[in-house]
């Protein structure tokens, strides 16, 4: 697998990644009803640093996830990072999110960020929540009921955070 900067040609495979994920209202506090247009201005925003992982496989090539990686707040709390990662449907539980996250990681470091924060992980993404922790997130914070999940109801949301 590589990582890369996204570029403007990026933008039908992120939406093949980006689609699915808004639309199925499960993991992202997103309108399920987004637009490509909204939700590529909203992923590509000029605040993100945006990258793309790469599966090769001989000549062929296939994105299976993106990043965004941004200042989780300004002033006083620009030096806290803040990231969100999509893996496509057909890549789910092949490293794809661990290695966007150990890559994220590097980044946030390379560009003076002190840590990472996750500010809203859907408790019932339980595998993204193991996941978060094994990358050495803590729990911080428990936000009860702060996410609609289309099937389960209002579900918890986490505040995760690392230093990198």
């Amino acid at each position: 697998m590589r990582i890369r900067p996204a570029t403007p040609a990026d933008a039908d495979a992120l939406w093949r990644i980006l689609e699915p994920v808004i639309r199925a209202g499960e993991t992202y506090p997103l309108p399920r009803d987004l637009s490509r247009e909204d939700a590529l201005a909203y992923w590509l925003s000029p605040a993100h640093e945006v990258h793309v992982a790469l599966y090769e496989d001989g000549d062929r090539e296939a994105m299976v996830g993106t990043y965004y990686l941004k200042a989780n707040n300004a002033g006083g709390g620009a030096h806290v990072a803040n990231c969100g990662y999509m893996v496509a449907q057909d890549a789910a539980g092949r490293g794809v999110a661990q290695a966007m996250c150990t890559h994220s990681l590097t980044r946030a470091r390379a560009r003076g960020f002190r840590a990472v924060q996750f500010n809203f992980v859907i408790t019932s993404n339980e595998r993204a929540v193991r996941l978060w922790q094994h990358m050495g997130f803590s729990v911080v914070g428990r936000l009860p009921g702060a996410f609609e999940h289309p099937t389960k109801g209002y579900v918890d949301a986490l505040v995760m955070f690392r230093n990198v």
